[in-house]
Protein backbone atom coordinates (compact mmCIF):
# COMPACT_ATOMS: atom_id res chain seq x y z
CA UNK A 1 0.00 0.00 0.00
CA UNK A 2 1.20 3.74 -0.94
CA UNK A 3 0.39 5.58 1.95
CA UNK A 4 1.65 9.07 3.19
CA UNK A 5 0.67 8.18 6.37
CA UNK A 6 2.00 4.83 6.79
CA UNK A 7 5.15 5.59 5.35
CA UNK A 8 8.57 4.59 7.00
CA UNK A 9 6.57 2.26 9.66
CA UNK A 10 7.98 -0.64 10.20
CA UNK A 11 6.92 -3.14 7.72
CA UNK A 12 5.89 -5.58 9.40
CA UNK A 13 3.82 -3.12 11.87
CA UNK A 14 2.51 -2.30 8.72
CA UNK A 15 1.46 -5.95 7.68
CA UNK A 16 -0.01 -6.40 10.61
CA UNK A 17 -1.91 -3.44 10.87
CA UNK A 18 -3.57 -3.64 6.98
CA UNK A 19 -4.63 -7.29 8.07
CA UNK A 20 -7.14 -5.11 10.31
CA UNK A 21 -8.24 -3.32 7.38
CA UNK A 22 -11.22 -3.40 5.05
CA UNK A 23 -11.73 -1.40 1.74
CA UNK A 24 -15.04 1.23 1.92
CA UNK A 25 -16.45 3.30 -0.13
CA UNK A 26 -18.51 6.83 0.92
CA UNK A 27 -20.39 8.94 -1.96
CA UNK A 28 -19.80 12.78 -2.73
CA UNK A 29 -21.96 14.50 0.22
CA UNK A 30 -21.67 11.08 2.43
CA UNK A 31 -21.58 12.51 6.40
CA UNK A 32 -18.31 10.02 7.66
CA UNK A 33 -18.74 11.56 11.34
CA UNK A 34 -19.33 14.29 13.62
CA UNK A 35 -17.84 16.29 16.27
CA UNK A 36 -19.21 14.37 19.75
CA UNK A 37 -19.79 10.61 18.18
CA UNK A 38 -18.05 8.20 19.04
CA UNK A 39 -14.37 7.23 17.69
CA UNK A 40 -13.97 3.48 16.99
CA UNK A 41 -12.86 3.37 13.57
CA UNK A 42 -9.96 5.57 11.33
CA UNK A 43 -9.11 5.68 7.69
CA UNK A 44 -6.58 5.93 5.27
CA UNK A 45 -7.99 7.53 2.00
CA UNK A 46 -6.83 6.14 -1.45
CA UNK A 47 -8.85 7.65 -3.48
CA UNK A 48 -11.14 10.97 -3.25
CA UNK A 49 -11.03 13.70 -1.07
CA UNK A 50 -12.79 14.14 2.38
CA UNK A 51 -13.42 17.95 4.39
CA UNK A 52 -12.20 17.98 8.15
CA UNK A 53 -14.84 20.49 9.78
CA UNK A 54 -15.34 22.58 13.33
CA UNK A 55 -19.17 23.52 14.89
CA UNK A 56 -19.06 27.02 15.80
CA UNK A 57 -21.84 28.52 17.66
CA UNK A 58 -24.74 30.06 15.37
CA UNK A 59 -22.24 29.77 12.10
CA UNK A 60 -22.40 26.65 9.92
CA UNK A 61 -19.69 24.39 10.22
CA UNK A 62 -16.32 25.54 8.82
CA UNK A 63 -13.45 24.06 7.05
CA UNK A 64 -10.08 23.26 8.81
CA UNK A 65 -8.53 21.18 6.09
CA UNK A 66 -9.00 18.81 3.25
CA UNK A 67 -7.48 15.51 2.98
CA UNK A 68 -6.74 13.57 0.29
CA UNK A 69 -4.65 10.68 -1.15
CA UNK A 70 -2.44 8.92 1.64
CA UNK A 71 -4.23 10.81 4.64
CA UNK A 72 -5.14 9.59 7.51
CA UNK A 73 -8.71 10.41 8.34
CA UNK A 74 -9.16 10.04 12.09
CA UNK A 75 -7.07 10.60 15.39
CA UNK A 76 -10.13 10.41 18.01
CA UNK A 77 -9.76 6.77 18.56
CA UNK A 78 -6.18 6.78 19.98
CA UNK A 79 -7.15 8.95 22.61
CA UNK A 80 -9.79 8.12 25.64
CA UNK A 81 -12.76 9.62 25.55
CA UNK A 82 -12.20 8.20 21.98
CA UNK A 83 -14.91 10.76 20.49
CA UNK A 84 -14.66 12.51 17.36
CA UNK A 85 -13.11 16.04 17.88
CA UNK A 86 -14.10 17.36 14.48
CA UNK A 87 -16.45 16.28 11.41
CA UNK A 88 -15.75 14.92 8.43
CA UNK A 89 -17.81 14.85 5.20
CA UNK A 90 -16.73 12.91 1.69
CA UNK A 91 -16.12 15.89 -0.66
CA UNK A 92 -15.91 13.82 -3.53
CA UNK A 93 -16.43 9.94 -4.07
CA UNK A 94 -14.03 8.38 -1.63
CA UNK A 95 -12.84 5.15 -1.07
CA UNK A 96 -10.56 4.35 1.70
CA UNK A 97 -8.74 1.23 3.87
CA UNK A 98 -11.43 1.38 6.86
CA UNK A 99 -9.59 0.13 10.24
CA UNK A 100 -11.31 -1.14 13.60
CA UNK A 101 -9.82 1.06 16.84
CA UNK A 102 -9.84 -2.01 19.28
CA UNK A 103 -8.09 -4.52 17.36
CA UNK A 104 -5.34 -1.71 16.26
CA UNK A 105 -5.24 -0.52 19.91
CA UNK A 106 -4.64 -4.08 20.52
CA UNK A 107 -2.20 -4.48 18.27
CA UNK A 108 0.07 -1.94 19.61
CA UNK A 109 -0.26 -3.24 23.09
CA UNK A 110 1.22 -6.35 21.89
CA UNK A 111 3.83 -5.01 19.68
CA UNK A 112 4.81 -1.54 21.89
CA UNK A 113 7.63 -0.73 19.13
CA UNK A 114 5.47 -0.52 16.67
CA UNK A 115 2.65 1.37 18.74
CA UNK A 116 5.08 3.98 19.64
CA UNK A 117 6.20 4.63 16.33
CA UNK A 118 2.64 4.57 14.91
CA UNK A 119 1.38 6.85 17.83
CA UNK A 120 4.50 9.41 16.86
CA UNK A 121 3.18 8.97 13.28
CA UNK A 122 -0.33 10.12 14.68
CA UNK A 123 1.00 12.88 16.67
CA UNK A 124 2.51 14.37 13.82
CA UNK A 125 -1.31 14.47 12.36
CA UNK A 126 -2.46 15.79 15.31
CA UNK A 127 0.34 18.68 15.53
CA UNK A 128 -0.41 19.56 11.63
CA UNK A 129 -4.23 19.34 11.65
CA UNK A 130 -3.97 21.89 14.72
CA UNK A 131 -1.75 24.07 13.04
CA UNK A 132 -3.95 24.18 10.06
CA UNK A 133 -6.83 24.47 12.49
CA UNK A 134 -5.33 27.45 13.91
CA UNK A 135 -4.48 29.19 10.94
CA UNK A 136 -7.91 28.66 9.56
CA UNK A 137 -9.67 30.54 12.82
CA UNK A 138 -7.19 33.30 12.57
CA UNK A 139 -8.49 33.87 9.27
CA UNK A 140 -12.15 33.47 9.79
CA UNK A 141 -12.05 35.63 13.64
CA UNK A 142 -8.85 37.67 13.73
CA UNK A 143 -9.11 41.21 12.63
CA UNK A 144 -6.28 41.16 10.37
CA UNK A 145 -6.24 37.58 9.52
CA UNK A 146 -2.96 34.80 9.93
CA UNK A 147 -0.73 37.35 10.08
CA UNK A 148 1.53 37.89 12.88
CA UNK A 149 -0.22 40.18 15.71
CA UNK A 150 1.85 42.91 17.23
CA UNK A 151 1.69 43.07 21.19
CA UNK A 152 2.44 46.52 22.60
CA UNK A 153 4.78 46.83 25.13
Amino acid sequence: MNSTFLHGLPSEGVDRLMACSREVSFPSGTRIFDEGDPADRFWIIRTGTVTLDLQAHGRRAGTVETLGHGDLLGWSWLVPPYDWRLGAEAFSLVRAHEFDARPVRALCDLDPAFGLALTRRVLEVVAHRLQATRIRLLDLYAPHGSGVMQVPR
